[in-house]
């Protein structure tokens, strides 16, 4: 019985540890909930359709990964600009796609 109790001492005090990163704020992250919810930026998930669609291929996880697919890195906004920075890789290539966050226009593609 006692080795069974050690661990799950253990296990319990790491649940029980504060998380510090999750009480922490971003402040690009703080901009866009903002500008999302005052209606001057489209949501995320609408705007992510859209790099998605210019790219002019398949996501990995769409589709076979035969290497002639993108897979999708993530995101960053910049709320100066109001766009996102839209991350894929293809081939050890990386694909960045800017959308105006107003307007869903993509603004830049770069290689």
């Amino acid at each position: 019985m006692k080795p069974i109790i050690a661990p799950l001492l253990l296990g319990c005090a790491i649940v029980a540890t504060p998380a510090p990163a999750l009480a922490q704020s971003n402040p690009a992250q703080d901009a866009a909930r903002r500008d999302t919810q005052s209606g001057k930026a489209l949501p995320l998930r609408q705007l992510e359709q859209i790099a998605f669609r210019a790219l002019g291929g398949p996501l990995c996880s769409n589709s076979r990964n035969d290497g002639n697919c993108y897979e999708y890195l993530g995101f960053a906004y910049d709320p100066v600009a109001m766009a996102y920075r839209f991350r894929f890789i293809r081939k050890s290539v990386v694909i960045d796609i800017d959308v105006d966050a107003r307007t869903g226009r993509v603004i830049g593609r770069s290689r």
